[in-house]
């Protein structure tokens, strides 16, 4: 299609077993506009994207037309979550697959994204991501950035009409975010309408237009020159009691790690890691998308069996001298994108969060009286008290990630270990959690490992820092940190002083 075309719903509305998932939404997008589209998480943004998409049943009407024609546009919808799958018979990934070096086989990058495009294209687009130099690196070996931009590549060579991007921006690096403004932009430029589920902070220059949604409803449509109008940048701060936590002490380090060199077949993936961190030390784990921020916490968390070959201990004792990877989960909580991706959300809200008192994917066996009243505790601190009940796939990505950080809470830690805890909550989410890991490590003591790529979201209790350059360390201690304005716009520096 050589044109841009125009985007008309008409009462868009959509239900399920009797409950209004999108409530008569109607605006008319016109040719040349680009769209970005907020809102407060469960709000009906990916939806309204599905519905667009042609992928979610509704009543009402959504038309394409070019001038007064009525067309069928090539329309790709990239999710904000990405299923893996294996290389081998079309099995699903297992979730510690990524940490275990068994094969070198298996799907590369280069090979996955051949399916959709032809091999000029697709190193054109790998040059253009700063991906080339991982071309023939197995799928199962990419960061969960690295596999975002695979994503939106996988689409891209589709060559779309209309483009739709569900939180495409989280998990990405500085440098990757910079690069995919720059993208949409030109696509916006080149013809390709642009409709971005994201919020204020990452707003491309080429976006026109926004709407704003609650309860799967628009309630705000305008052009983007009115979006300080917009209702939910407004904060609704709230400091509901914490529940019941016992105090996180340990004698001696919890982490210490000497001369620490972890391979996956030629690639080195940590070199040279000698790190500690003792009781009470709140850190900031930060490096670019495949640097080995999350295979230094597989090591931590029991996750990665090469951590039995190496000079590692936990907790006081070192890996491989008996104790068991039970031991030590039962002393981390922890969350990370990749737990998000292969938790089993075919159980209730209620099973996800008790299953952390035995750090398994699904609950196996009955809580007793004061394990159900801690999970109610921890549902009702999180505003989910009512949804106790309801699957983990009825939730949005940001409630799913609330529930897991739930879990990870929910046996009283010595440590936390969170992999991009704020990734997919909505701003008023990100405020919270942030409040919260500093009132539990000001009441409790609580160590925290933190892995981000925005320094808003970075607690004011991490005085340590260690980034990582391509699997190498650089460690910064006792640093002075300011006060950071919460705005997403401003990349982690070199370092917080």
């Amino acid at each position: 299609m050589e044109e841009y075309c125009s985007i008309i719903l008409n009462n868009v509305t959509a239900k399920q077993s009797g409950r209004r998932l999108l409530n008569q939404i109607s605006f008319t997008l016109n040719a040349g506009e680009h769209l970005a589209v907020f809102g407060a998480s469960g709000s009906g943004k990916s939806l309204l994207a599905k519905a667009l998409r042609g992928a979610l049943a509704h009543t009402g009407s959504v038309i394409y037309k070019q001038g007064n024609r009525p067309v069928q546009p090539v329309v790709a919808y990239v999710p904000a979550e990405h299923p893996l799958k294996n290389s081998s018979p079309a099995n699903n990934f297992y979730y510690q697959q990524r940490f275990i070096n068994t094969e070198e086989g298996g799907t590369t990058l280069a090979e996955a994204l051949s399916v959709q495009g032809d091999a000029t294209s697709v190193a054109q687009w790998l040059e253009k991501f700063r991906l080339a130099h991982r071309s023939n690196i197995p799928l199962v070996q990419l960061s969960y950035g690295e596999l975002k931009k695979m994503q939106l590549i996988h689409h891209l060579l589709t060559r779309p009409d209309i483009l739709i991007l569900d939180r495409v921006f989280t998990g990405l690096d500085v440098k990757g975010r910079k690069i995919l403004h720059t993208v949409i932009n030109q696509l916006a430029a080149g013809g390709t309408t642009i409709i971005l589920i994201t919020d204020s902070h990452e707003l491309p220059a080429s976006i026109t237009h926004f709407a704003e949604m609650s309860e799967g409803a628009v309630i705000n449509y305008a052009p983007v020159e009115k979006l300080g109008f917009m209702n939910s940048m407004r904060p609704r701060e709230t400091e509901a009691p914490l529940p019941p936590l016992k105090k996180a002490y340990h004698i001696g380090p919890l982490i210490s790690m000497k001369q620490v060199n972890i391979r996956c077949g030629d690639t080195v993936l940590l070199r040279n890691m000698s790190w500690q961190v003792n009781n009470g030390e709140c850190w900031l784990i930060k490096g670019h998308n495949g640097a080995g921020k999350s295979i230094l916490l597989s090591l931590i968390n029991g996750d990665n069996p090469q951590a039995y070959t190496q000079q590692i201990s936990l907790f006081g004792k070192k890996r491989g001298s008996g104790e068991s990877v039970w031991d030590i989960k039962r002393r981390i909580g922890f969350v990370s994108p990749e737990l998000q991706n292969f938790f089993d959300r075919n159980i209730t809200i209620f099973q996800a969060v008790g299953s952390g008192f035995f750090d398994t994917i699904g609950l196996f066996q009955p809580l007793d009286e004061a394990q159900t009243q801690k999970v109610n505790g921890w549902l009702s601190f999180f505003s989910l008290g009512d949804e106790a009940g309801r699957l983990m796939t009825s939730l949005s990505g940001g409630e799913q990630r609330l529930v897991l950080l739930a879990r990870a809470l929910i046996k009283d830690p010595l440590m936390l270990a969170l992999d991009g805890p704020c990734q997919g909550l909505d701003d008023s989410q990100s405020r919270m959690v942030i409040r919260l890991l500093e009132r539990i490590h000001s009441e409790t003591g609580m160590t925290l490992l933190f892995i981000s790529h925005y320094e808003d979201e970075v607690p004011s209790c991490v005085k340590h820092i260690m980034e990582l350059e391509n699997g190498v360390p650089t460690i910064y201690k006792k640093v002075a940190r300011p006060s950071i304005a919460l705005s997403k716009n401003h990349a982690l520096t070199q370092s917080l002083s």
